[in-house]
This record gives structure tokens, sequence and C-alpha cells, in this order.
């Protein structure tokens, strides 16, 4: 592998943790993890030990925790999100999906045993879906102000061009505040009106590359987020009045109802998480563990990839 994708996998090591809702430990649903027999991937066993990283609110200092085998704990701290943290995690989203095949070869071992507890953390119980038979669900949850999502969206995005037809695969924003509430609102009156994928980067763009948060100087003010979201749209050249009308509609509402469920059903407390046919949750952090001490995206696609493709055979 080069020096220079070398490089920045390092820095996507530190970035690429999560954006937390509190730096809360919070997992599920259900009471736990489950510790009986779970599904073998690539022919070896998987033990019920856990093992994930967390990351507290962005702009504060990223202390990753680590849940030991005998129960204790071990935290490191790294720098928080810096303006230039900032600027560097916008170059790495540049270049991730260039880079993501020289990685893949490099980093990512032929044969990964996966680990229940460590790399992923599998539901009990499972929860219902909403694809057809046949179908594996794939959901990630994000936030268009999270840069770490920023940073893993390329990745994400070349993933969603070549993955396997039987998987389903859907964004959900989450819904923690007004804030994010308001951004959600965005998404979702674009996605109803046939817009998403066409202004999906640029919505990203907007907030990390331009500073412009999309919700105005006060996160309680849904008005004000309108007006500043309205001010945008019309600059792609969007209707103003069919937005507005799909911006209060009931579709809309309706969606925001589903994507407040689905993050309270699987207690989303950190973006981005990815959550595979209503039974495993997994990220960046869990997927590198423990056989690598910097985190590769790339693992949390070939962990995605099999947990998908072990359900499709039931």
């Amino acid at each position: 592998m080069r020096v220079r994708e070398a490089s920045l996998l390092i820095i996507l090591s530190l970035a690429l943790s999560a954006c937390g809702r509190q730096g809360s430990s919070e997992r599920a649903p259900g009471s736990s993890p489950a510790t009986g027999a779970a599904p073998a991937l690539n022919g070896q066993p998987q033990p019920s030990a856990d093992a994930r990283d967390k990351a507290p609110d962005s702009g504060r200092p990223l202390t990753l925790t680590r849940l030991n085998e005998d129960g204790s704990e071990t935290v490191e701290e790294v720098p928080g999100d810096s303006g230039m943290h900032n600027t560097l995690l916008a170059a790495v989203a540049s270049t991730v999906a260039a880079a993501s095949s020289t990685a893949s070869a490099a980093a990512v071992p032929a044969s990964t045993a996966w680990q229940a507890g460590v790399n992923y953390t599998q539901l009990v119980p499972a929860q219902p879906t909403s694809v057809p038979a046949g179908q594996v669900e794939v959901l990630e949850f994000f936030w268009y102000s999270c840069p770490h999502c920023y940073a893993l969206d390329p990745l994400v995005q070349s993933w969603v061009k070549t993955k396997p037809s039987y998987i389903s695969f859907a964004r959900v924003p989450v819904l923690w505040n007004e804030a994010h509430r308001s951004i959600a609102r965005l998404f979702y009156t674009l996605q109803s009106m046939g817009k998403l994928n066409q202004f999906h980067d640029a919505i990203f763009k907007e907030i990390q590359e331009n500073g412009n948060p999309l919700i105005g100087n006060d996160p309680n003010n849904a008005a004000q987020a309108e007006r500043v979201q309205l001010a945008f749209i019309k600059k792609l050249g969007i209707s103003e009045a069919d937005f507005t009308k799909t911006y209060h509609s009931f579709d809309v509402e309706n969606d925001l109802q589903r994507a407040d469920e689905l993050v309270q059903r699987y207690r989303v407390s950190a973006v981005p998480t990815f959550v595979v046919n209503g039974k495993y949750i997994a990220d960046v952090p869990s997927a590198s563990m423990p056989s690598t001490t910097t985190a590769f995206p790339d693992r949390l696609i070939s962990l995605i990839n099999d947990l998908a493709a072990q359900e499709h055979k039931h």
C-alpha cells in the first residue's frame, strides 16, 4: 500500500469512531447481546465476549472506551474535532473511495473470523424488518453534521453500487433533538420528492465544507431551520412551492415518526451505526477489533457483507 494511502487510513483511524449522543454505552434492543451460540461466519464459532468503542459528542476530546474481558474498562483520549481535524476529515472523505480497494487488499485478511460481541453485537430478540422476502435489510444510522459519517460516506456510496442484489440498503437520520429533527425533515422531504440521491452529497458539503449547519443559529427554532433550508434548496434549483408543500406533508411526518421509532428500537447512541437485518449492530471501531489496532472502514463493509450473506442463506 502506498505511503499516502497508509497515512490517510491512520488519520481515519483516529477520526472515524463515532459522533456520540452523550458518550452513552447503551446498546439494544432487549437486555443484552446474546450469550448463547451465534452464527458461525467463515467457518468459525462466535464467542460472546463484548468489546465496542464509543465516542462522545463532537467538539469534546474523543474518548475510546474498551470493555476488557475481565470486565474492566480501558479509556484513551485523542484530540477532539477542531477546525484542523474537520479539514483532515474532509480530505480523507475525498480520497477514501479511491484508496479503499488498495487498503482492502493490504489491510483486510482474506479470511476473517468475525466474533459476536467483539466485531458486532447480536440483538436478542431480533427486530422486524420492512423488506420483501428474500431481501436482507441494512440500515445506516447517520447525521449530516457528523464528520465521521461524512468521511465514511464515499466508501458507503461505492459499496451501494456493488453490493449484492439481495441487500436492501437505507439511511436513517437520527432524531436525538430538535436540531437533528430539522435535518432529518430535510432528508425525508428530498427523499419524498425523489431528489435525495441527487442532492445527498450537496447537503453533506454544505454542512461539512461550507460551514452552514442548515438549522440557523437557534437549534430549537424549527421555523428558522425551515427558512435556512429553503434558501439552500432554492440555490439547488428546487421549486420553493413543491418543497414547502412536501416539507409539511403527511408522508414526511410518517417518515420522521418511523425514523424515531427505529432510533429508539435499536437504542442508537452513536453514528455512524449499521444494523443488519434487525439482528446485528456494527460500526467501524468494532469491525476493526481485535486483530488490528487501526480502524479500517473496509473491514466494516466486509463484515456487513458477511453478515448479510449469512442471513440470506436462511
